[in-house]
């Protein structure tokens, strides 16, 4: 009997699961139609606030100097904006490049500060210090690796300026600069555009839900002030700010036209610890705010709760289950040639296999998986070609699983943090790359 209702939960919860992702596509798909025609043109803004672009930097040497002229070289009018470059107890050249970069002739006159920083609560850490001498109206954030488009930053202020009010943060979509790379950088490239061109994109459209991603982002400064900042120490600090925000009853508009380039890690070992550090993030934030579901918070506060949570607790434990439920009834199907007598552990009372009805889950959940990652590629210019349609089904044996290990790692880890008392906020730095 519990075998029984615990295939039957592990089948309804795919299902639900196949459902949520299939309500994204389909919001993401009304969007792209009816933004694919328009003809995006680049006119004068009614007004440009005045923009602190903070860039947090920890031994960031073999990046750091393209990011910040590409920073400097932002159509948007210099006199207003300000530039906090922080090397953030960097062991390295970082505040060497950034004064490298900074002291060219065609930045003479501009607005620059390069801090050299010693002190603690990491990225979070660095943004607090940052909102403390802003003189912005928005705080600008670029991670050390983000390559701004040239007009990223105009697309960002064009999209708040349609309601200020409302909007108090915009949020743009990133690259991987590194996509051709190898197998790894290839499969981040395409989970960063299912995620920038679909999840994103999906949400807004249907929910007016944004997240901020972490780079490619500005805030109001007096709103972030407001509530006190960042909150230090945590791993995922755009998460946790942004449900801060749609708590408070404002939201976070995407500004789909921003675009900036991050490099991805290229090393199986950089990757897996900078996917654990996010999950961590992700799931501390999820616990700590589980209780929306049950109080008088907004339904958008309430509806990204219950999302997360399905995402990352329950959706995950069910793809757990099937892999397990399929693979011991698949090794007792190949025992049974052996000795008829063994029974098949998970079967339905119908004599049906539950493992044959999990293999149309897998056939589905497959079927999707390409579909949304062809479907996003084909919303960017050159990115669909019949090579990705190989390299999807390859990620889906291959590079999706590996995040379920990383998730039962979170889990366990966030967990132990608990019940130890353990230091959460302490993360292996990614590995960069010269390009």
């Amino acid at each position: 009997m519990l075998n029984n209702f615990l295939a039957f939960s592990t089948l309804v919860s795919i299902w639900f699961s196949l459902l949520a992702s299939l309500i994204t596509l389909y919001g993401a798909i009304r969007f792209w139609i009816r933004h694919s025609k328009k003809i995006v043109s680049i006119t004068p803004l009614k007004r440009y606030p005045t923009i602190t672009i903070v860039v947090p930097a920890h031994n960031e040497e073999l990046v750091i100097a393209k990011t910040t002229k590409g920073i400097l070289d932002l159509n948007y009018p210099a006199s207003k904006i300000e530039v906090l470059l922080y090397a953030d107890n960097c062991q390295d050249k970082t505040a060497f490049e950034m004064r490298k970069a900074v002291d060219r002739p065609e930045y003479k006159y501009r607005n620059v500060q390069i801090i050299e920083r010693q002190g603690s609560g990491g990225k979070a850490g660095v943004l607090n210090d940052a909102l403390e001498i802003a003189q912005g109206e928005y705080i600008c954030v670029y991670d050390a690796d983000a390559l701004p488009e040239q007009n990223a930053l105009y697309f960002l202020v064009k999209k708040v300026l349609e309601n200020p009010s409302r909007y108090m943060a915009t949020f743009g979509r990133n690259k991987t600069r590194n996509a051709k790379q190898n197998f790894l950088t290839r499969c981040i490239n395409q989970e960063v555009i299912v995620s920038q061109r679909i999840q994103h994109v999906g949400v807004w459209n249907l929910f007016k839900i944004g997240r901020i991603p972490g780079t490619n982002f500005i805030i109001n400064t007096e709103y972030v002030r407001s509530i006190g900042g960042w909150q230090q120490g945590a791993l995922t600090e755009d998460t946790e700010i942004s449900f801060r925000i749609m708590e408070d009853g404002y939201l976070i508009a995407l500004a789909y036209n921003s675009e900036a380039f991050e490099q991805e890690p290229e090393h199986l070992r950089d990757y897996y610890y900078q996917r654990l550090r996010w999950a961590k993030g992700n799931y501390q934030v999820v616990i700590n705010n589980f209780k929306h579901l049950f109080d008088r918070s907004n339904w958008r506060v309430k509806l990204e709760t219950f999302y997360l949570t399905c995402i990352f607790f329950w959706f995950n434990l069910a793809v757990v289950l099937s892999d397990i439920i399929f693979f011991v009834d698949l090794g007792c199907v190949v025992a049974r040639f052996f000795n008829p007598k063994i029974p098949i552990i998970f079967a339905m009372d119908s004599n049906l296999l539950l493992m044959q009805l999990l293999l149309i889950n897998w056939l589905l959940m497959i079927l999707l998986y390409v579909t949304q990652i062809n479907l996003a590629l084909a919303t960017q210019y050159g990115q669909a070609t019949s090579d990705q349609i190989w390299l999807a089904l390859g990620s889906y044996f291959t590079y999706s699983q590996l995040f379920i290990a990383i998730s039962i790692q979170a889990v366990c880890s966030v967990i132990g943090d608990k019940i130890f008392k353990r230091d959460g906020s302490k993360w292996v730095k990614t590995k960069r790359f010269a390009d």
